[in-house]
């Protein structure tokens, strides 16, 4: 097949939708597909172009048997609700005649992940041009997530014009898919019919992130002894987050002295909470940059309680990507969601973490007091996370079904034809 990936994330981000996308380009590569990707210079979560890139020229380049056409867009070093509009729209600009261009390759397919939603329309209007199928892949509902989150107050006609926009662009679409059952329920109710909605769930490389024993040196550069209970958030430093939390709790247990707190990554709210850590003069919690992939099972198997800190208002509107390197590392966890949502229904049905109230520091302290202080139930734990891991996680069967599905969806058009 020729497959035409369009996202404003690629690697070498090794995070979020950058990581995903990369890794199934590869996969398909491999498997002896034409991966042709229109994406933008590695900028996520630092919110900083990468060493040896441009936000300002085109780029070509072979990734991983992948066909790679960056183009420029704008990064906002303190991206807003109005400025990441800006940011979305400059990449949907920039990258339009290279889009255009891919129309005398005819592409079989043009997938699209969202974010950005601002990409549709034009991967729409390619596909009809080459008599290619549209796949639209959801990892997080953007437009909703920026209206709960507050991101753009005061913009009411435009927030009217997104959804419209969003629920024209959703009605055009061959194929939608999307990370979790939760979210495949709100694509159809957005009226996409059901027929055309499946899932395609984040996956992990289970043989390269799997359970491992502690790396006392590793331990030691994140501020914990081999006696400590490191308590580990890991992730993007977003607004959806509420990180707030974590120094909340970071602050009630100070007295604590065997319970240390490390923060890994980078985004638009870390420098802002690294200040507030200093002026609260937290001493149990320190910040580190992003780490490279190598050290990511290492990383992981550091941490004795893993933290997935979501607002309320983000509640299945994204589904956090560590959960399945949590997982797949055998790694406990506590999340901060409600009853109901698809994270509570994983760890809870599987028994292979702690869920606490969004927003509330006394029941993340709790939480992480109770499993600092049971070695056990953190072992049960974590040993159910990697059952669940091997169980649905799998990188070959999920990448192998949605090949299949590639398939199917070529195969509609041929019949057609």
């Amino acid at each position: 097949m020729r497959i035409l990936i369009h996202s404003i994330n690629y690697a070498p981000e090794v995070i979020s939708v950058g990581k995903y996308n990369s890794e199934m380009a590869e996969w398909l590569a491999n498997r002896g597909h034409e991966v042709r990707v229109v994406t933008a210079p590695p900028y996520y979560p630092a919110w900083r172009v990468g060493e040896g890139y441009s936000a300002r020229t085109y780029r070509r380049e072979w990734v991983a048997g992948a066909d790679v056409w960056r183009c420029p867009l704008w990064v906002p070093s303190e991206p807003s609700g109005t400025k990441r509009m800006l940011h979305l729209a400059s990449f949907a600009a920039s990258s339009f005649p290279v889009m255009l261009r891919q129309v005398t390759w005819r592409p079989d397919v043009v997938m699209v992940t969202e974010p950005p939603l601002f990409c549709v329309p034009q991967a729409q209007l390619i596909a009809r041009l080459s008599g290619a199928k549209v796949w639209l892949h959801i990892l997080d509902f953007e437009v909703e997530a920026a209206l709960h989150l507050g991101m753009l107050r005061g913009w009411g006609d435009v927030k009217r014009l997104l959804y419209k926009v969003e629920h024209l662009v959703m009605r055009g679409i061959d194929k939608v898919s999307t990370i979790s059952e939760k979210m495949r329920r709100r694509i159809v109710e957005k009226g996409v019919p059901e027929d055309r909605v499946c899932l395609f769930p984040n996956w992990a490389d289970m043989d390269f992130v799997r359970p491992l024993r502690h790396d006392d040196e590793v331990r030691r550069e994140f501020g914990a002894g081999p006696d400590d209970v490191l308590v580990l958030y890991a992730g993007n430093m977003g607004e959806k987050q509420g990180l707030e939390l974590v120094l909340d709790a970071a602050e009630r247990l100070r007295e604590r002295v065997k319970i240390r707190f490390a923060m890994v990554g980078a985004g638009a709210a870390r420098k802002r909470l690294r200040r507030i850590a200093e002026e609260r003069k937290l001493h149990n919690l320190r910040f580190f940059p992003v780490q490279s992939l190598e050290r990511l099972p290492l990383m992981l198997a550091a941490g004795d309680i893993h933290l997935v800190v979501q607002r309320r208002e983000a509640a299945d509107l994204v589904m956090p990507s560590k959960l399945t390197n949590i997982f797949a590392a055998g790694r406990p966890s506590i999340a901060t969601v409600d009853p109901g949502t698809a994270v509570y229904a994983i760890l809870k049905g599987h028994d292979c973490g702690f869920t606490t109230p969004p927003g509330s520091a006394t029941g993340l302290v709790a939480g992480i007091v109770a499993l600092a202080e049971d070695v056990e139930t953190r072992e049960r734990l974590g040993r159910n996370a990697r059952r669940y891991a091997q169980s649905y996680l799998r990188k070959d069967k999920i990448l192998s079904d949605f090949e299949n599905g590639l398939q199917d969806l070529i195969g509609s058009k041929s019949k057609q034809s």
